[in-house]
C-alpha cells in the first residue's frame, strides 16, 4: 500500500514542470482509502477560514470543527493545524475543540490534543526590540499590533497605505541591530518580526518525526507566502502540497477559496 502511495506521488511530480503553476485539485476518492496512512496538515487563515479585516474577526463556519474532529479520528490523530497564530489564539478560535498544532510559524508545537505536551521552541524577543517595533503601529490608527512573545506582528489590512512605511521602519531598526537573530516574515497585510531559525517548515519536519504522524504521507494545504517553506519540503516527505487562492509554484494543485478546502475535507469523509 505504501509503495502505491509513493508511486502516486512520483507520478504527480513527473507531470508537473517546475515553471508551471498547476490547475489540478486533489481527488477525494483517490485519498479516502489511504487516510490511515496520511497526515493532514492545514493552515488556518485564508485556508480553512476566510480572511477578515482583523485577525480577531475570523470565525469557524458551522460543520468545520466536526469535520476536523472526524478526520482526526479517521487518521488516528494525524491531523494538525499549521499556523502563524499562537497556540492560545488557535484554541480561542476553535474552542472548545483542541487540535494538534504547529503554531507561531514553528515556535510552538502541540503533539497531543489533550494539551499536555506543548513544546515552546523559541525564546521571547528582546523587550527593547519589541518596544521599538511596537512604536511602528503609531504610523497609522489602522495598524494593529500583535505580541506573541517570541514574535511581534504588525497587521495593516485596515491601513494598506502604510505598508511601505512599515517595512521601511523595520529596516531601520534592523540596520541598528545587525547581529540580532531576527528575521522579517511578510504575509497578507501583515509584517511579522520573529527569531530566526524556525519556520513552519522546521515545525512540520519535527512534527513528522513524532507519533502519530511518523511514517505517514503528509498533505499540506496553505495560502500565504509563509506556507511556501512547507510547500518546498513536501517532496522530501513523499507528500502533497496545495495552495489556496493563488497558483503557487511547486505545488500539486490549488483551491480557489477556503470554502473549497472545507468542502474537500468534508468529502474525504463521504463513504460514497
Amino acid at each position: 500500500m505504501k509503495s502505491e502511495l509513493a508511486e502516486m506521488a512520483m507520478d504527480e511530480q513527473r507531470t508537473m514542470r517546475e515553471d508551471e503553476a498547476p490547475d489540478a485539485v486533489p481527488v477525494p476518492h483517490a485519498l479516502v482509502p489511504h487516510l490511515d496512512e496520511t497526515a493532514i496538515l492545514l493552515d488556518i487563515d485564508g485556508t480553512l477560514l476566510d480572511l477578515m479585516p482583523t485577525p480577531r474577526e475570523v470565525w469557524v463556519p458551522p460543520g468545520l470543527s466536526d469535520t476536523l474532529n472526524r478526520l482526526t479520528e479517521r487518521t488516528s490523530g494525524a491531523l494538525a493545524l499549521v499556523s502563524g497564530r499562537s497556540l492560545n489564539d488557535i484554541d480561542l478560535i476553535f474552542a472548545p475543540d483542541v487540535f494538534r498544532a504547529v503554531a507561531g510559524h514553528g515556535a510552538e508545537m502541540r503533539l497531543s490534543a489533550d494539551n499536555e505536551t506543548d513544546d515552546v521552541h523559541a525564546p521571547p524577543l528582546d523587550k527593547e526590540l519589541k518596544r521599538r517595533l511596537a512604536a511602528i503601529a503609531k504610523l497609522s490608527p489602522g495598524i494593529l499590533l500583535e505580541d506573541k512573545g517570541y514574535s511581534l506582528a504588525l497587521h495593516y489590512r485596515l491601513a494598506p497605505h502604510a505598508e511601505k512605511a512599515i517595512y521601511e521602519s523595520v529596516s531601520v531598526i534592523r540596520a541598528d541591530l545587525p547581529n540580532a537573530p531576527i528575521e522579517v516574515l511578510p504575509g497578507k497585510f501583515v509584517c511579522e518580526i520573529k527569531h530566526s531559525g524556525f519556520t513552519k517548515a522546521t515545525g512540520v519536519r519535527e512534527l513528522m518525526k513524532r507519533e502519530p504522524f511518523k511514517g505517514r504521507r503528509p498533505i499540506f494545504i496553505g495560502d500565504d507566502v509563509t506556507d511556501e517553506t512547507v510547500f518546498a519540503i513536501m517532496p522530501d516527505m513523499n507528500g502533497l502540497a496545495f495552495s489556496v487562492g493563488r497558483r503557487a509554484m511547486g505545488v500539486n494543485g490549488h483551491f480557489d477559496a477556503p470554502g473549497d478546502v472545507r468542502a474537500f475535507l468534508a468529502r474525504l469523509l463521504d463513504p460514497r
